[in-house]
C-alpha cells in the first residue's frame, strides 16, 4: 500500500503489509513520540507481554500504545512452524485491541542469533507511544528480508534464492534497502532522519558496505550488525531502522 493509516487508539500511523503478523513501520502522531525499551536479556514471549503491560500501566498508557516488537527466535523456522508461532503472537495483540480491521499496526523485527539464541521465542525490545512536548518526529521501520510480505509458501519470490555468494548477497541487500526506503517514504522520512540502522545476517556485508549501505546514506549513524538469521529458513538478510530519541534498558533480575 502506498499510504499510511492512522491507528488512533495507539496515537501512531502505520504502513500496512500483505500479511497479518506485522506492519511495515510506524510513526508517532503529533503530540506523541515513540520510546524504546531494551530488555537486559531476552524474555520469553508470554513473560515479555506481561512486563510490557506493566510498563504501559505504570506510565498510564493504554495497551494499544504498543507500536513495535523486537523478537529473538531459537532458530529459523519452516513455513508451517512460523505460521503457528504467528497465530499465538497475533492473538495477544488482538486481545489487547491492537488490530485495525484486517490490519495489524504493530511493527516487528524477528531474528535468530547464531550464538546465544534463546530456548524459546522471546522479546529483545519493544516500543510504545507517549505524550510529548517535543516537535521531533519518531518512527520505527519493521525488519524486512529479501522477499515480499505475502501469505503462504513464497520461496519462488525470494531474491537470489539460496544464493549466498557475494553477488547473491548484493542482490538481497539491494532489494531490502529499496524496501526500507519505500517504507520510510510512505511515512515521510529518509535515511538522514534515522538514529539507528541494523543488519541481521551471518554473511559478510563488506562487499556492499560502501557501494550500497554508505552510498545510500543508510549508515551515517553507523551500522548495528547482528550475527543473526531471519526467522524463516532460506532467508539470509534482514534490516530495520528507526528514529528514536528516548531509549532505556530494562534490567531483568
Amino acid at each position: 500500500m502506498n499510504k499510511a493509516l492512522v491507528f488512533d487508539k495507539g496515537n501512531y500511523r502505520f504502513v500496512p503489509t500483505g500479511v497479518h503478523r506485522y506492519s511495515a513501520g510506524v510513526a508517532a502522531q503529533p503530540g506523541y513520540e515513540i520510546c524504546r525499551v531494551v530488555f537486559s536479556e531476552p524474555v520469553p514471549l508470554n513473560e515479555g507481554f506481561a512486563i510490557i503491560q506493566a510498563v504501559l500501566e505504570a506510565e498510564e498508557r493504554p495497551l494499544t500504545a504498543l507500536c513495535a516488537c523486537e523478537l529473538r527466535s531459537p532458530e529459523p523456522a519452516n513455513a508451517a512452524d512460523f505460521s503457528s508461532f504467528n497465530e499465538t503472537y497475533v492473538q495477544t495483540l488482538s486481545d489487547w485491541g491492537l488490530i485495525k480491521g484486517k490490519h495489524n499496526p504493530v511493527a516487528r523485527c524477528n531474528v535468530s542469533p547464531l550464538v546465544g539464541a534463546p530456548a524459546e521465542p522471546s522479546f529483545y525490545a519493544f516500543s510504545y507511544t507517549v505524550e510529548t512536548d517535543i516537535e521531533e518526529s519518531t518512527f520505527v521501520i519493521s525488519g524486512s528480508c529479501e522477499v515480499p510480505e505475502v501469505d503462504g509458501d513464497d520461496e519462488h519470490l525470494v531474491v537470489a534464492y539460496r544464493d549466498v555468494s557475494p553477488q547473491g548477497m548484493l542482490k538481497k541487500a539491494e532489494w531490502v534497502l529499496d524496501e526500507m526506503e519505500r517504507r520510510m517514504q510512505v511515512l515521510g522520512f529518509e535515511w538522514a532522519d534515522t538514529t539507528a540502522t541494523h543488519a541481521y545476517t551471518v554473511h559478510d556485508v563488506h562487499a556492499f558496505m560502501a557501494s550500497e549501505l554508505a552510498r545510500r546514506g543508510a549508515i551515517q549513524k553507523g551500522l548495528g550488525w547482528h550475527l543473526a538469521r531471519p526467522p524463516v529458513v532460506d532467508l539470509e538478510y534482514e534490516m530495520d531502522c528507526r528514529r528514536i530519541l528516548n531509549e532505556r534498558v530494562l534490567v531483568i533480575d
